[in-house]
C-alpha cells in the first residue's frame, strides 16, 4: 500500500490556464509565468506557454515573442523550458530549483518553485550549452544561507543536467518536448491572466 503522502495531487484538466509561480529562498517573490497545463507524461508535468503571453517579476515585464513548453519533473529540483527558435535565442533553459511542485492558490493547483540560481543553458546563437549564473548562486547561497547539503546535491546536478543537455538524454532530446510543443500549438488557447 503507498503512502498517502506519496500521491501525487489531482491534476487540472489539460487546456487549464494557471500562473507558474516561482520565489527566491526567502519567500520573495521571484518569475511568475503565465501558462496552460498540457499534461504529464514519464518525465512529469508539462505546461505551454503561447507568444503574446506574460512573464513578469519584480521590476521586469514582458511579452514572451515564441511558444515554449516547460517540464516539472517529480523531483522537485529543476523546471526545464524548451522554446521554438528562432525566435528565442536558446533551445533551452533549464531553472534549478527547489521545492518546485503543484501548490495550491485560489483553491485550484499551480505550479510553484523556488528559483536556486543556477541554471543550465543551451543557446543557439553560437554560445552553445552552459552553467550560467554562477556567480549569483555564490552570492546568494552566502547571503541566503543556504544549507550546504542543498548547494552540494544542486552543484552536483547542474553538472549532471549539463552532461544530459548536450548529450541529448531525453527528456532533454528534440523529440521529446517537440511532441509537447505540438500539443500546445493544437489547443484552443485560453485567455492570458495577468492582464485581468
Amino acid at each position: 500500500m503507498s503512502d498517502p503522502l506519496d500521491t501525487p495531487p489531482i491534476r487540472p484538466e489539460p487546456g487549464t490556464r494557471m500562473l507558474f509561480r516561482w520565489r527566491k529562498w526567502d519567500g520573495s517573490p521571484h518569475w511568475m509565468h503565465e501558462c496552460v497545463y498540457l499534461g504529464s507524461d514519464e518525465w512529469g508535468d508539462w505546461f505551454g506557454q503561447r507568444a503574446g503571453w506574460r512573464s513578469t517579476r519584480p521590476e521586469r515585464d514582458y511579452l514572451v515573442d515564441g511558444p515554449n513548453v516547460t517540464l516539472m519533473p517529480p523531483s522537485g529540483l529543476y523546471a526545464m523550458t524548451v522554446n521554438v527558435a528562432p525566435p528565442a535565442t536558446y533551445r533551452v533553459y533549464i531553472d534549478l530549483g527547489w521545492d518546485v511542485r503543484w501548490g495550491e492558490s485560489d483553491g485550484g493547483l499551480e505550479p510553484t518553485g523556488i528559483d536556486m540560481d543556477l541554471d543550465v543553458v543551451h543557446a543557439v546563437d553560437g554560445r552553445g550549452i552552459w552553467i550560467d549564473d554562477r556567480d549569483e548562486w555564490d552570492e546568494h547561497r552566502v547571503a541566503y544561507g543556504y544549507p550546504l547539503e542543498i548547494v552540494d546535491r544542486l552543484e552536483s546536478l547542474a553538472i549532471d543536467l549539463e552532461r544530459r543537455v548536450r548529450g541529448g538524454i531525453a527528456p532533454f532530446d528534440d523529440a521529446t518536448p517537440d511532441a509537447w510543443l505540438e500539443r500546445l500549438a493544437a489547443l484552443e488557447p485560453p485567455e492570458p491572466r495577468l492582464d485581468e
